[in-house]
Parts: C-alpha cells; structure tokens; sequence
C-alpha cells in the first residue's frame, strides 16, 4: 500500500473567489416561463435575480468551505451569509477564516428572519431558489419568508460553476484516483480465493480509508457471475468463482472529492463470450478516451462508444450513459450520454464507462476517470486492464 494521502500537502482551493463568481450569473440566473411552444411545453427565458437562497450542503461547502451537516446561505449582491446551529458554532467560523471567503456567520435554529433582513438590506425584488434541491414543501415554505419579493426557480447556476475543476479540486480528486488504484492493487489478488462479493466491498473500503480516504465515493460494487449482468448490483453473499466475470466500481472520497473507476476480471481463463465482451468493451472506452478533449460534444464521446459496442450487435445491452461529471458529487455536470447537449471544457473530470451485459450470463464494465484539457484526456485511473486472474 502506498503512503496515506496527507490532505495538508494538497495546493489550496480557491473558495474565495467562487461567490464573486456566481454573483457574476445573477444577471441571467432564472428560469422563467415565457410563450408557450408548439407541443404546448413552456419556453424557458433567463432572467435576474438579486439573491440566492443556497440549500445543497456541497454548494455550501463549495461557495463557504463548510463542511458541517447542517445549514442554509443567503447570497446576495453585496453580502453572504451562512446560517448553522450551535454545533457548528466553532467549525463554521474556522472554516469561513481558513477558505478567506468574506461572509457573516449567524449562528440560528431560525433562519426566516435572517432571510427577510437579508432580502430587505439588498432591497431584492427577485430571489431565486436551487429549483433541482428544493422540494415543493420547502418552496411553499419559502414564500412565507420574503414579504414583496418574487420567488423563482434557478436551474444549474452553482452546478455550472462546480463542473470546471481548479487546481486544488483536482489534486484531491487525483489523489482520491490514486487511494482507489492503490485498495484494488492490494485487493485484486483474493479475487480468486473463493471470497463473496461483500467481502471484497469490505476489504477495498477498509484498503482505501488505511491510505488516507475519508471513505468509499459510493457504496463499491462486486457483481460477479450473473450479478454482474445488474449494472449496479449490490455487493452480496454470492461467492466468486472460476469462470466468473467479475465487476468491480470503486471509489475514494479525500477531503470531500470524488473518485470513479471501474474494471472487470475473468476468474480464470474466459469462455469465448466473455473473451469477446471484455474486448469490445475495452475497445469502446478506449475510443471514447480518445474522443474526450476540450471543446467536443460529450454527445460524441457517448457515440464512439455505443458504436462500437453497437458493430458487435450489443446495442441492446449498453444500457446506461458513457459518463458523468465527478467532484464533491459522484453524479455531477456535465452529462456524457447520447441526449446531452454539454459541450466538455477543460478543466471538466468525467468518466468513461461503457459496458454489456447480458442476463443470466454477466456484465463487464471498463471505466476511467479522466481530466479533459486542451490536448485531450488526462486519465487518473491507473488500474491495469489486464482481466485475467489466474486460477491456482
């Protein structure tokens, strides 16, 4: 096992200067309803907004540097609060001085009216709500809180800003890549010792919290044998065998960031259908890795890989999208599937994932994480694809 991450290495993160950076979207935040078009659905028209309610707790930690379990933020043109309870009382204040962002703490089990004041001191006539984390309670809840001002719905507007990684973004969602490769280096070689599925979850999570990780990005899936045909089966009791395909998505989480990764092993030599699926897949994602570039439609990406998967006349069986963002969420912006219409920047992390699988027989998987830039992908996934363990 290599050395634990040390967090305090890492390059800082720029907290600081992402508010100034969403108030710079203000001006075209909302979604609005307009004119209605002619399959009757309503047209969607930006508008401004002169305050944001924040509700996601990683927004929060992304605009403040909190990272407590409870809160709210009010964004406004002129001024930030951030709102917790007294557990949080020492944390928070620590956190705000340490990411240098320029915001008032209020300590409070009643947030409404520091709300109000806030609206009123900004003289906010339109406030907007993060429309995709609000449930329909909390908006009604909402509009008891702002006397005279509109509430509207904004759509991505945190989100857009999260996708394009800065430097210290990407160092922990590197080093998460590495925590990951290094608990599937150590873990690999009991794959074919006869051990279940949970077992092999258990001993990759525990691997990756002894070299630094906070814990596993998700809950790490093992399908082996006809498990695997489940895209996202649930490690469980089912023990692995000579023969099996095996799935393995693991990832880390350091300081808050993400890791994605996925690779698929034959228990043995391979019968010649999976042979044939471990190749496809291989080669369709690694097309895809080379499709992945600044300014490309990730729509494309996606289309690389379903083609080739498609040639082998397993279109049928690629049931999922190619890729998504990965940060302090493990599903994120932008979208790599075939109805996106995200266009990668760099600076974006995604993933690169096709895969088959075929009921009653298995599944193979062959995922990596990747940076894009301007001359292409930077993979953070080192895991070797050789798929064959030998048996005995």
């Amino acid at each position: 096992m290599t050395e634990p991450v040390e967090v305090s290495a890492l390059p800082a993160l720029d907290v600081a200067s992402r508010i100034p950076k969403l108030r710079q979207k203000f001006t075209t935040a909302v979604e609005t309803s307009g004119k209605s078009t002619a399959d009757g659905a309503d047209a969607i028209a930006p508008g401004p907004i002169d305050g944001l309610v924040v509700t996601k707790l990683e927004h929060l930690r992304y605009l403040f540097g909190f990272t407590g379990s409870a809160g709210l933020g009010w964004i406004g043109r002129d001024e930030a609060v951030l709102i917790t309870d007294g557990r949080y009382r020492h944390q928070a204040a620590a956190e705000l001085e340490a990411a240098g962002v320029s915001a008032r703490l209020e300590i409070s089990r009643t947030p409404r009216p520091i709300f109000a004041a806030a609206a009123e001191d900004a003289c906010a006539e339109v406030v907007g709500l993060e429309a995709a984390h609000v449930s329909w309670q909390s908006a009604t809840s909402y509009r008891g809180w702002f006397e005279g001002v509109d509430l509207a719905p904004t759509i991505g507007l945190v989100e857009g800003l999260r996708a394009v990684k800065d430097a210290g973004e990407l160092a922990r969602i590197e080093a998460a890549a590495k925590v990951a490769d290094a608990a599937l280096a150590e873990v690999r070689t009991l794959l074919v010792q006869g051990p279940t599925e949970a077992e092999v979850a258990q001993s990759l999570e525990q691997a990756m919290v002894a070299a630094g990780a906070s814990g596993a990005a998700y809950d790490t899936i093992v399908a082996s044998g006809p498990n695997g045909a489940n895209p996202h089966a649930r490690a469980g009791s089912r023990r692995i065998e000579a023969g099996d395909l095996v799935v393995i998505d693991v990832g880390a989480v350091v300081d808050g960031y993400r890791s994605d990764m996925t690779r698929t092993f034959s228990i043995g030599e391979p019968d010649d259908l999976s042979r044939r699926m471990l190749e496809v897949v291989t080669e369709a994602q690694a097309g895809g890795v080379e499709m992945v570039r600044a300014g490309v439609a990730a729509a494309d990406v996606d289309k690389r890989c379903r083609d080739r998967i498609a040639e082998a006349g397993w279109a049928e069986a690629f049931e999922h999208g190619t890729g998504h963002g990965v940060g302090l969420d493990i599903h994120e912006a932008p979208s790599v599937n075939s109805r996106t219409q995200d266009v990668l920047l760099a600076g974006h992390v995604v993933t690169v994932e096709p895969g088959v699988y075929l009921a009653g027989h298995g599944g193979v998987r062959v995922e990596d994480l990747v940076v894009v830039t301007e001359a292409g992908a930077r993979v953070l996934s080192q895991s070797p694809k050789d798929p064959v363990l030998a048996v005995g």
